[in-house]
């Protein structure tokens, strides 16, 4: 779509433009620039149309029109009509049509060539301004943002902005001295859209927009679909190609789309890039994309871990919000690298086996001057009612998710991030908080809903379309919920009623369980519900178990240092934590430097405490946490029943006196294996000849033992084979006799 306007632009007629119209051009108020700016042609009865040049050119003296294809000596001057830099001249009749180039000569002497960016047709279509008006444009990213192109032979980029509210928008950076008279974008009706192609400016300029709200501040603001931004402290946002990355990883991507997650292995090591490890002497010290591949691919693949969780892949103002506070939502981080960059290390984790997921935080946003708040002058993203659209307790806005753009913003950044950057999946934060209007407010300080509950109908109808989409456009994309209430059927699928997410944390088994292991041992048999409480509703959901960066932070202090007891006692809690973890069904997440148990507290500013890994105990906690993600990989009596509440049995239930508990896991379908045997012992006092009740005679080997000398145990259960008697335990026919170590676990199963 290029060439001339209509042959008859508005405000131009037979003896030129109306007082109003040059009034509203140079003072850069008009809404459609380029129906008086550009070319147009005249229509005259009996001979070629008259054809007009009109340029906006501020502190130039002359302008002059050439075509490539003319002598420097062609140059047609127009003549100044208004002293502010307006300028107006014939030009000839041409067919075919092709752009043409503007000389510009200023007062310093300076003189400078370019294409009239006001010849070049409006590039939106009229189907993609009504499917992004109603909320279902899931490419929009594509259209809006900032995109490098050619058009008729000339190279640029087309912008294009979302900001109905305004009374002028432009498009301003270092190419235009940041002078927003130069490149007044067009508005396109009553779309809200305004858009612009500015010839020969290509990928990494940088720039925003400038908007004149309709109370006629001035505000310059972030690009709210840049695919690049610069550095922080710096927010520009930057020109950025899309598309042409060399993936090789659609086998990947193939095999995916088969799959069923919820029968799958999926242990998740969670990794905040900036702190995982750092570079000394170097400003910024964070490792880059490619570092990243060489260390951190390796590591998490010698570990046995499936996926790796990134934190702050969005671009974020600010270090110490985590990446939670997304300034750039269409931007990977320049923390790390370029865009390609980060294409490029999730290429290799697919190569190497390993899927990526990311944090991707829809609920609210920050306050940053030059970022979504007030956007045009009005609460245009988020609500304007402080009751709807305030979050008081993290000092951010609340999107608006009953606004058609705004629920098409996120829709199709979720989708952005799974097809542009092939991302296996997304943890999407703080979903509670989208669920319930009156989370964390009191009464008063909340709008009911329609039917006067606390429901927010529209972020659950949000939700539904969101994840009918991912799965629509990126199949087997996995779509986790971090959710602490009882909402119910967040797990089930769309067309059921329910929110449909793949898997929803298990924040109650993450809260019951750290509680009960943080209790001195004595106290454990008064508590003992907290360890078999979430098997009640275990399979109500398709749930992921996290231990997360929250949990490590702000004074919870660190996964080891949680435990009671002195240093052996701690680190036994610890082994035997973690087997719980492994055996309880549900997917596993680990935060990292929780896997070799580092002491203190997680420090977004610091690198992990790896020098920890050359003392032999930490190593062994390493050893534990890479054995057990092989265990859990490796039996499917572990991942394959998580959804399915057959696959799990309660052996010994009732011994709070002793805190013993004991339970099965079993295969389900066609798997291969026999039920593992998993027995616990939350107390420092060996339980010597313990009775285990199982269904089948014959000899038991032991897989797994938390106790185990080369994890720092004391390897008080010695023996490696167990054979099942007559005369059962706890109901069932056959019987183990067993030795069960202090603040150890046991795994067994069927020779």
């Amino acid at each position: 779509m290029v060439g001339p306007p209509s042959s008859k632009p508005s405000g131009v007629g037979a003896a030129g433009l109306e007082p109003e119209v040059i009034a509203a051009i140079v003072a850069v108020t008009h809404r459609e620039p380029r129906s008086v700016l550009g070319y147009h042609e005249l229509s005259r009865p009996d001979e070629q149309p008259l054809c007009l040049v009109r340029v906006l050119e501020p502190d130039a003296v002359e302008v002059a029109v050439y075509w490539d294809d003319e002598p420097d000596t062609a140059a047609r001057p127009l003549l100044r009509l208004h002293p502010a830099g307006l300028f107006e001249g014939r030009v000839p009749y041409r067919r075919p049509l092709v752009p043409y180039r503007l000389k510009l000569r200023y007062q310093d002497g300076n003189v400078r060539s370019q294409p009239d960016p006001y010849y070049f047709a409006p590039q939106l279509t009229d189907l993609d301004l009504h499917l992004f008006g109603e909320g279902t444009h899931h490419r929009i990213w594509s259209k809006l943002g900032a995109h490098p192109t050619q058009l008729e032979g000339v190279s640029g980029t087309h912008f294009a902005v979302w900001a109905p509210n305004a009374a002028r928008v432009s498009v301003v950076g270092p190419f235009n001295l940041w002078d927003g008279r130069r490149h007044a974008m067009q508005a396109r009706g009553g779309s809200g859209v305004w858009e612009l192609f500015v010839p020969e400016v290509g990928v990494g300029a940088a720039y925003k927009y400038e908007i004149r709200t309709a109370e006629g501040d001035t505000r310059l603001k972030s690009d709210p679909y840049a695919a690049a931004m610069q550095l922080r402290p710096d927010n520009c946002s930057l020109v950025c190609e899309l598309g042409g990355f060399p993936w090789q990883d659609a086998a990947w991507l193939a095999a995916r789309g088969r799959g069923e997650p919820a029968r799958q292995a999926i242990a998740v090591y969670e990794v905040h890039l900036g702190s995982w490890r750092q570079v000394a002497g170097r400003e910024p010290p964070f490792l880059s994309w490619q570092e990243a591949i060489e260390q951190l691919i390796p590591y998490v693949l010698d570990m046995g871990y499936t996926h790796i969780q990134l934190m702050g892949v969005a671009e974020h103002p600010l270090d110490g919000s985590w990446g939670y506070q997304v300034g750039g939502y269409y931007a990977p981080t320049a923390r790390f690298g370029t865009p390609d960059e980060f294409r490029a290390f999730v290429d290799r984790c697919h190569a190497a086996g390993i899927g990526v997921l990311m944090d991707w935080v829809p609920a609210h946003f920050p306050k940053d001057d030059h970022g979504l708040i007030e956007f045009d002058g009005t609460a245009l993203y988020e609500h304007a009612d402080p009751r709807q659209g305030e979050h008081m307790d993290w000092g951010t806005k609340i999107f608006n998710f009953g606004r058609n753009e705004v629920r098409n913003f996120l829709v199709a950044n979720a989708l952005y991030w799974l097809n542009e950057f092939h991302i296996d999946g997304l943890r999407v934060d703080a979903v509670a908080s989208m669920l319930y209007l009156d989370y964390s407010r009191a009464p008063g300080e909340w709008v009911a809903n329609r039917y006067g509950g606390r429901e927010n109908l529209e972020a659950i109808d949000f939700l539904r379309h969101l994840n009918w989409a991912v799965r629509e456009y990126a199949p087997g994309a996995l779509m986790i919920a971090e959710e602490s209430t009882s909402f119910p059927g967040v797990t089930q699928p769309t067309h059921l009623g329910g929110l449909g997410f793949t898997f929803k944390w298990n924040m109650g088994w993450m809260n019951d369980s750290l509680r009960y292991w943080q209790l001195d041992p004595v106290y454990r048999a008064h508590e003992h519900r907290l360890v078999t409480f979430s098997f009640v509703y275990a399979w109500s959901e398709r749930f992921m178990l996290p231990i997360s960066h929250d949990e490590v932070v702000h004074g919870k202090r660190s996964l080891l240092d949680k435990m009671p007891g002195d240093e052996w006692q701690k680190r036994a809690n610890y082994r035997l934590f973690l087997a719980y973890m492994a055996a309880h069904p549900g997917k596993k997440l680990m935060f990292m430097g929780q896997e070799f148990g580092q002491w203190h507290e997680w420090r977004h500013a610091e690198a992990l405490d790896w020098p920890l890994l050359g003392h032999e105990r930490h190593r062994q906690l390493r050893e534990l946490n890479r054995d057990l993600n092989l265990l859990y990989r490796g039996a499917p009596q572990l991942h394959g029943s998580d959804a399915d509440g057959d696959g799990f049995a309660w052996i010994d239930l009732h011994n709070a006196a002793q805190s013993v508990f004991a339970f099965e896991r079993r295969s389900t379908r066609d798997e291969p294996g026999s039920p593992l045997v998993c027995v616990f012992n939350a107390t420092p006092v060996p339980r010597v000849d313990y009775w285990i009740g199982v269904d089948a005679p014959g000899r038991y080997l032991k897989v797994f033992d938390s106790d185990d000398p080369r994890y720092g145990g004391s390897g008080y259960c010695t023996g490696g084979e167990f054979v099942a008697v007559d005369g059962g335990a706890q109901g069932r026919r056959y019987a183990l006799r067993l030795s069960v170590p202090p603040l150890g676990a046991l795994i067994l199963r069927l020779a």
